[in-house]
């Protein structure tokens, strides 16, 4: 698919870098006063291999799927892709579940199909981030078979045991448990092996240094065949205290602060860098990084050599909607970590990924009326923040939650295990998927929507979970012949950021901070100024920024052929670029 070249993107671009002195001179003027890397400028698209593009009919996405759509990706303009487990596994939650490492899951294909794909990304300028999943490994893994078999074979110490004799281990919750219990009694070797998420799923013992080198080894493999990086999935909870103490009255409140970032995990971390990281240009990412930013600065302080992006949690665990949160508490997020990583550390900035609801559902306003404008306004924030922007697969689009009727639709293990566990309390199971139809990551994991033929041209069979019926109004084809789309709205943020570092190395300066429904800001940087404003309310809302705008130059706005804005008040759900004089 060939995308439009707007008129919205032409003017951007020209207004905003009428010098001849190109963005790529900038960059490296930039580079005298900042530490420039190329994760740093880079845009990341989220794949979930799964629900992308099926090649064969089996109704599963595969990589050949995603090797026939790797001309779509590009066009988007990004510069990285985060690539979900596509490992063997059993499927227990999805792949997070890894039964071999180093051999590539049936339904994804085979090494010689990612060897093609890995290809065909270099080949287009784009770099290849893959998901490492080593807080935990599934129980069809060999290492735990040949743990579970006896207490004295060598792999005992691959995992965490409790001897029966011993009694009942302390209690330790578990995220996807039926029972929330995370002990696991196993009659093989009377013992209890730990699962912080589902019984199939294992938490390998990081205490061991024979288990940490064969995932440095694992992880030298990938690197070498020549992807990009790792986003390392659950890794704050590797390290745990194995004196197993008793969990404080409470714990349930902030779970990460005893469960997350162990006595050993930054240990471990340095240890991985000198042995693997720091022998590659790659970008590192952590998946959860404590409680706090100070806790998150740990992982990417440079000093420290460890990983060199956090990706934190605060910015998406904030309830069904960001109404119920309040733009003010959501604002003071961001402003936090900000303060914290202003001059030092990297950070991540998203909306959404497989793990949420979809973005313009859960942070926007999905109705008709609202969600191409709203969908816009998002995609302008996460391009525009300082950190690195990742953007999940179907946003560019606008999907939406699907908001299945029954449990029957769900595949997730979360959510299955929930409902399970309240049926067996005797809960309110209609009020429970009432509310998954906000909440549910399965949400979020839905067949990305093509076209108008048949399951939305992502497969011909039947589809493994199933299409959101809005796709003959949402999907690419359609986007693609208009130049007004939120498709190539999020093509033209692209190139801005990418012609622009001041969205990339840029100060961020919030304004206006006690407005309960705009988000304004600055990025300034060498001199120029550019401020951003951001209507987060279905109504017009009135701003006061403290700054003269009348004369200054508005660079994009997500309504068409905007000229100036309407004193200090913006439309529903609008976004507006201005280059300050």
């Amino acid at each position: 698919m060939k995308p439009i070249l707007n008129l919205c993107l032409f003017s951007a671009l020209t207004l905003f870098s009428a010098e001849s002195t190109s963005a790529q001179n900038k960059f490296v003027q930039t580079s005298q006063k900042n530490d420039t890397k190329w994760w740093k400028e880079a845009v990341v698209y989220q794949v979930y291999p799964r629900s992308f593009k099926d090649s064969d009919g089996d109704g599963v996405g595969d990589l050949k799927g995603i090797i026939s759509k790797l001309d779509y990706i590009k066009s988007l303009g990004i510069d990285a892709v985060w690539l979900n487990p596509i490992y063997t596994s059993p499927n227990d939650d999805n792949g997070y579940d890894i039964s071999n490492y180093r051999e590539i899951m049936t339904d994804f294909g085979t090494m010689k199909d990612f060897d093609l794909l890995l290809k065909g990304m270099h080949e287009r300028g784009i770099k290849l981030i893959m998901d490492l999943v080593v807080n935990h490994s599934s129980d069809e893994h060999e290492w735990f078979k040949q743990s579970r078999s006896s207490r004295d074979n060598k792999y005992r110490d691959y995992y965490h045991w409790w001897p029966a004799e011993k009694g009942k281990p302390p209690y330790r919750w578990s995220f996807f448990d039926v029972n929330s219990d995370a002990w696991k009694y196993d009659a093989q070797t009377d013992a209890y092996y730990l699962h912080y998420f589902s019984q199939k799923q294992p938490d390998l013992n990081w205490e061991n240094p024979k288990l940490r080198q064969e995932i440095y080894e694992m992880m030298r493999f990938w690197l070498d065949k020549g992807i990009d990086g790792f986003r390392m999935d659950a890794f704050q909870f590797a390290s745990k205290d194995t004196t197993w103490p008793e969990l404080p009255k409470g714990y349930e409140k902030n779970i990460i602060k005893y469960y997350g970032v162990g006595p050993h995990l930054h240990d471990y971390l340095q240890e991985m860098n000198r042995e693997v990281f720091s022998k590659y240009d790659i970008m590192t990412v952590a998946e959860g990084a404590g409680s706090t930013p100070e806790d998150a600065m740990l992982f990417v302080d440079p000093d420290r050599k460890e990983l060199n992006m956090a990706y934190h949690f605060e910015s998406v665990d904030i309830g069904k909607h960001i109404n119920d949160f309040g733009l003010v508490k959501y604002k003071d997020i961001f402003s936090r970590y900000d303060k914290t990583f202003k001059d030092k550390g990297w950070l991540s900035i998203f909306l959404a990924n497989h793990d949420q609801p979809r973005m313009v559902s859960k942070f926007g306003n999905d109705t008709p009326k609202f969600r191409e404008i709203s969908s816009k306004m998002l995609s302008t924030f996460v391009m525009t923040m300082r950190g690195t922007p990742y953007y999940y697969y179907g946003d560019e689009l606008g999907m939406t939650n699907i908001r299945f009727d029954s449990i029957e639709d769900y595949h997730d293990v979360d959510t299955r295990n929930k409902y399970i566990g309240l049926k067996n309390k005797g809960g309110d199971l209609k009020v429970f998927l009432e509310g998954q139809k906000q909440t549910s990551r399965e949400n979020g994991r839905t067949p990305f929507q093509w076209d108008t033929t048949k399951n939305a041209g992502f497969t011909s069979g039947k589809s493994w979970l199933k299409v959101n019926p809005n796709y003959t109004v949402i999907n690419a084809e359609g986007q693609e012949k208009d130049p007004n789309s939120t498709l190539n709205y999020f093509r033209t943020l692209v190139q801005l950021r990418k012609k622009e570092p001041i969205f990339v190395y840029g100060k961020y300066t919030l304004l206006d901070r006690e407005n309960p429904s705009v988000f304004a800001y600055t990025r300034d940087l060498e001199g120029k100024k550019v401020l951003i404003l951001l209507n987060f309310s279905e109504k017009e809302s009135s701003f006061n920024i403290g700054i003269p705008i009348t004369k200054s130059k508005i660079i994009l706005d997500n309504y068409t052929n905007t000229k100036k804005l309407k004193k200090n008040i913006l439309r529903p759900f609008e976004a507006v670029i201005i280059e300050l004089k």
